[in-house]
């Protein structure tokens, strides 16, 4: 579509996502966390979560309210809860009905799920502590939508708050329908935020064949060049514990 009507453009990369989504089916048992190297991945990154909510001094989650774009079937709301967030401030948005309707079969009902497009989402602004999307924007393939969305997540975030962003950032030669994103490119997307990253998770076609043998050899080979994802805090304050 031009650039004269940028609804109906929006809309495609809309209808876009849905088709990709449509293309990897309901379950794939590369994702799977009963299968060793999804079980590594999931591992690191919860503990990686739990580090960051103790640097930023959270150490009681339950008051905290959160939104998680492309929630899916609701499993990052559960691990939410796990870690100490309460369920009637969390809330969900899934583009996919198939997702949302699982997620309400599977999260308690003191939990809000919109299903919708994102950035149609009815969220107050600067109402949340946490906006967190895990690997949404790669599936994203038009420049101006990512920025879209970003602007809404942003606006969403109260003042102390911030996006928890967790994404890969390099190609997948085999699947032309996700795109790495760059920690240049988040910095383009919120740029009044200050950037706190690690990198995680190895690369998955080395993962998969080291934890079938052993989960340990994960971990063993788990070194920064190896890694293919970064989870991000993107801080909407700039104090010196969040740098």
């Amino acid at each position: 579509m031009s650039e004269q009507n940028p609804e109906g453009r929006f809309q495609q990369e809309v209808d876009a996502v849905v088709e990709r989504y449509a293309k990897r089916g309901a379950t794939d048992w590369r994702y799977n966390v009963l299968n060793p190297a999804p079980l590594a991945m999931w591992q690191e990154r919860q503990r990686a979560i739990a580090r960051l909510w103790r640097r930023l001094g959270w150490l009681d989650l339950s008051q905290r309210s959160l939104v998680d774009v492309g929630c899916g079937s609701g499993s990052g709301l559960l691990d939410c809860m796990q870690l100490g967030f309460s369920a009637a401030n969390l809330q969900g948005i899934e583009l996919l009905p198939e997702r949302a309707a699982l997620a309400r079969t599977r999260l308690p009902a003191a939990t809000r799920l919109h299903e919708m497009d994102a950035t149609q989402a009815s969220i107050e602004s600067g109402s949340q502590d946490v906006v967190s999307q895990f690997t949404v924007f790669s599936s994203l393939l038009d420049p101006a939508f990512q920025e879209n969305l970003a602007r809404s997540m942003w606006e969403w975030v109260r003042p102390g708050g911030g996006v928890l962003w967790y994404d890969f950032t390099v190609n997948n030669p085999r699947n032309p329908d996700v795109r790495g994103v760059s920690v240049k490119r988040i910095a383009e997307l919120f740029p009044n935020a200050v950037l706190m990253v690690q990198r995680l998770t190895l690369a998955p076609p080395i993962a998969r064949p080291l934890a079938r043998l052993h989960p340990a050899f994960y971990t063993l080979a788990n070194i920064p060049p190896l890694r293919t994802h970064v989870l991000v805090w993107i801080s909407k304050d700039a104090r010196s514990d969040v740098r």
